[in-house]
Order: structure tokens, then sequence, then C-alpha cells
């Protein structure tokens, strides 16, 4: 059941992530992390063996739940994100997905229109139910004062794992389909607009109290594309999403963007911009932060360094950010070879430096 105009998130959650969030600027800063629950985490590798495949994992909402609370149990975060991938949309638009172990996510590529044309209208909301039921599971397992994310692919990022069959680095496949048949790669990223819309609208309903979309590959593309594939897309489902939820949350991600990072902050409508590890922070803080909350940008080889060099990183950054709402976060997601102590001291760092 979809959300009336005008309704509000299943919860105001009362901590010091939710008023970050709202613009507030808070004496101690709201503190997660991207991939939080992942394979640095011992208890988290014990989970994923029972599971055969990555999907089925993501598609267990019994598990997922668990994957999603283990940070939240060992850490403290302020903000839990609901444990699945980006790539469900693309498969709950019945294109082919599977993760080779070791080698990433393979799908049936898609470049041409009659394989587009293979593609469902609209996601099938029933292939993703386990993910809702998921948020419903953690909504009710979480402390009253954590809020709980939901999230979904960039329809570029999303969009150039659908176009090469798996991720490449300079995403050249969907690059060259956007250029060579500009009509169909439009057709391919509006359908993802529209399926991403439902697909938060759904997880708002469901029990989180904020989405973030991420667009991992935006800084792949030069600015007239970039306006074009992930700027004007990203708006897009901003705006939906708050039609539908008139007081909902919205973190956009765009790794990499350079500069183009000022014209999406200032034009996607979203709550919170992030940062990844790139960003100049003294910018950040007179360009963007001025005018809307950022979360970053910690580089997440810091956090595998001990000592001193890992608290200097901290410092610099609560620093840097310290006139107005910030999330504390990595710069993109914490390696799986972190060590667990390094996170306890940045949690540690972070919570009582202030």
């Amino acid at each position: 059941m979809q959300a009336s105009p005008g309704s509000t998130p299943n919860s105001e959650r009362d901590g010091v992530f939710a008023k970050a969030l709202a613009g507030q600027a808070t004496v101690h800063r709201p503190i997660w992390l991207m991939r939080q629950a992942g394979r640095y985490l011992p208890e988290y590798r014990q989970l994923r063996a029972r599971s055969t495949s990555f999907l089925e994992f993501c598609f267990d909402s019994v598990a997922a739940t668990e994957a999603t609370l283990q940070p939240i149990r060992r850490f403290g975060f302020d903000a839990a994100i609901v444990f699945s991938d980006i790539l469900v949309v693309p498969f709950a638009l019945g294109q082919s997905v599977s993760f080779e172990s070791g080698e990433g996510p393979r799908l049936r590529a898609i470049t041409t229109g009659t394989e587009l044309a293979q593609l469902a209208e609209e996601v099938d909301l029933e292939r993703l139910a386990p993910v809702f039921e998921t948020l419903q599971r953690v909504r009710g397992a979480l402390p009253s004062s954590t809020s709980l994310l939901g999230f979904c692919g960039a329809p570029w990022t999303v969009a150039s794992y659908m176009v090469a069959g798996r991720g490449i680095p300079d995403q050249a496949p969907a690059r060259l389909l956007a250029y060579r048949d500009p009509a169909l790669f439009a057709t391919l990223i509006d359908r993802l607009v529209e399926a991403s819309i439902v697909y938060l609208d759904r997880q708002l309903a469901a029990g989180a109290d904020a989405v973030q979309i991420f667009d991992s590959w935006a800084g792949v593309l030069p600015t007239s594309e970039f306006d074009r594939w992930c700027l004007e897309p990203i708006g897009r489902i901003v705006r939906g999403v708050k039609r539908l939820w008139q007081n909902a949350r919205v973190i956009v991600f765009a790794r990499v963007a350079g500069a183009n990072l000022l014209r999406l902050a200032r034009t996607c409508g979203a709550d919170v911009i992030g940062l990844d590890t790139n960003v100049d922070q003294g910018w950040a803080a007179s360009e963007i932060q001025r005018f809307v909350p950022v979360q970053g940008n910690l580089d997440p080889l810091a956090l595998l360094a001990d000592g001193a060099s890992l608290e200097l990183a901290i410092d610099h950054i609560l620093g840097a950010f310290v006139g107005g709402a910030h999330i504390f976060n990595l710069g993109h997601g914490i390696l799986p070879e972190t060590p667990i102590e390094n996170v306890e001291r940045l949690v540690k760092r972070v919570r009582y430096r202030e």
C-alpha cells in the first residue's frame, strides 16, 4: 500500500542522527558507516556462511535483520542501514542477477531495445517483499533513538551494471550506449527512476526513517552527461519520494562527483549530501554545508591505520564541519580487513572528543 501525499515516515526519532537530518548542528556528531554490516565483522562472516548465495542472504529477512543489527549491537551506531544490495531493483524488473564468489555481480547485459523490452515495465514488489519485512523486523528491534535507513542505487550506477553485465571501473559500456543510443538509454533510466521511487516509498512505509541514494559511479561522467544521467534522475527520485512522504529525509551520495557535487547539492532537493574521500573538507564546509547538512568523509584506509594518524584524521573532519549539521561517516564503504578495535576507537573519538 502506497503512502498518501502529505504523509510522514512512520516515526520521528529523537536521537542525534534525526536532529542532524533535520539540519540541526549537534554537540555530539551522529555516526554510522557505509557497509557497516559486512565482512570485517566475524559474526557477519559466520552468518553469511549459512546462505548458498548472496541474493539468498539478502532475501532471507531473518538473516538480513541479524546482519543489519550486528553493528548496532557491537558499536552503538546512531543509524542502522537495512542489509540489501542496489541490484535487487534490476532483479525485481526481471533481469537475471547473480553474485559470483570473488568476482562480484553478474547480470544478463542489456544493450538493445529488444533486450530492454524483456524487462518488466514496473518493479515487482513481491520480489522485494523480503526487504520490506527486514525493515519491519529491524524497526521493532532498534533502540528508539537509533534511526533506520533504507536505500537504493542511483539510476546511472544501476544502469551501468545492467548494461555491462558486471562492474567495470570506467563504465565504458553504459557510457557508449548513452552516446550511441541516448533514447534507449533514457528509457532505461526512466524505468529505474520510477522503480526507485516505488521502492523507496515502500521502504519508508515499512519503517525506514530516511533513505540514501548511492551513485557510486557518478565520477566517470563529463559534466554534460553528469547533468543528464546523474543529477536530473536523482532529482526526480527525491521529488517523487517527497511527494509521497512530505517530511521524508533523503541522503544523496554521489562518489567522485568533483565540482559537479555543488550543483547536485543545490538542485536535487536532498536533505543531506554525502561526501566521498576525495572531497576537500574546507571547500565542502564553505560551499555545501552552509546550506545543506553533509555526511562523511573519513578515508576507509585511514581506518586501517592505528594510533595518532587515525585520530588526527578524525579530528580534522570534526573540526572542518563544526559550523553546521554533520553526520560522521566514511568517504566510501568500510574495508573488509578493517580491525574491530579501530572502529571502536573511531566511535569513541567521535562521541567523546567534543
